[in-house]
């Protein structure tokens, strides 16, 4: 079937998810990535969800957008980042997706700044995020979807930066759960700073990848910096790679113009 291109709901002009869809089509995407709020936004939406599914809206993955995550240091904030995520499994699943992706944080701590000393300790980081990634996992499985780890680069989290530790975690958990719902989602930005070789990253991982984010070494769409696009998606050929490529940056230029440029740009690897 190949690789299918989708583009990020907050990049997208247009008055709603069927205008949004069309755009999306108009300028060579095949989906919609959904972006989840906390404080439940993402299950209030459903009517709208539900909707765009019967007007035939493309829409199989969701990225959170919250500040707090499943390795944050407060108790109380990793409960709710775990409850959040599984009302969103449950979504994505009620509309016939495939998964939903998370960090192990964003913008708590990073090793590269001061105070350089995180407040826990190795051990303790280990046993909260596999901790979660069970419960998350056991529940993604029953609804059917996965859950995808995502590494962010070292200034954004110091936990997991690199596809080699998401997929150590995604695997032990496996071991736990006897399932493989828990997976790898690549940001090809984050591995542009983190991987010494993008396509060796991708190949090495292998099949635990269920997901990619697109972008380019600036932040902004595929084609606008200088990452190696050919020799990741040659890694994401060699895999047979057949998932869900989605648009996650920010724009140089009017999305009417920037949006199917980055789609053309795509095509070529595809």
């Amino acid at each position: 079937m190949g690789m299918k291109l989708s583009c990020q709901e907050q990049l997208l002009p247009g008055d709603g998810l069927r205008a949004k869809f069309d755009f999306a089509r108009q300028a060579g995407f095949d989906g919609i990535e959904l972006r989840a709020r906390g404080d439940g936004h993402f299950a209030g939406r459903l009517p709208e969800l539900r909707a765009a599914v019967r007007a035939g809206v493309v829409m199989r993955t969701v990225c959170p957008e919250t500040d707090h995550f499943i390795g944050h240091f407060d108790a109380e904030l990793r409960r709710d980042a775990v409850a959040q995520l599984r009302s969103q499994i449950s979504v994505i699943a009620e509309l016939g997706g495939e998964g939903v992706l998370t960090p192990a944080s964003w913008g708590m701590f990073s090793l590269r700044l001061p105070p350089f000393t995180p407040p826990r300790s190795a051990a303790d980081d280990h046993k909260v995020l596999f901790e979660a990634l069970a419960e998350l996992g056991e529940h993604a499985a029953s609804e059917g979807v996965w859950l995808a780890l995502e590494p962010l680069n070292r200034y954004e989290d110091y936990m997991i930066n690199r596809l080699e530790q998401a997929a150590d975690l995604a695997e032990e958990v496996q071991r736990e759960l006897g399932c493989d719902s828990v997976r790898v989602c690549a940001d090809l930005f984050h591995m542009n700073i983190e991987e010494d070789d993008l396509a060796k990253a991708i190949t090495a991982v292998g099949s635990r990848i269920a997901h990619v984010h697109v972008d380019d070494s600036n932040r902004l769409q595929p084609g606008t910096g200088h990452l190696d696009f050919a020799a990741a998606f040659g890694a994401l050929h060699q895999i047979s790679y057949d998932g869900w490529l989605a648009l996650e940056c920010q724009l140089r230029g009017d999305p009417q113009t920037a949006l199917p440029a980055a789609a053309r740009f795509l095509a070529r690897f595809r």
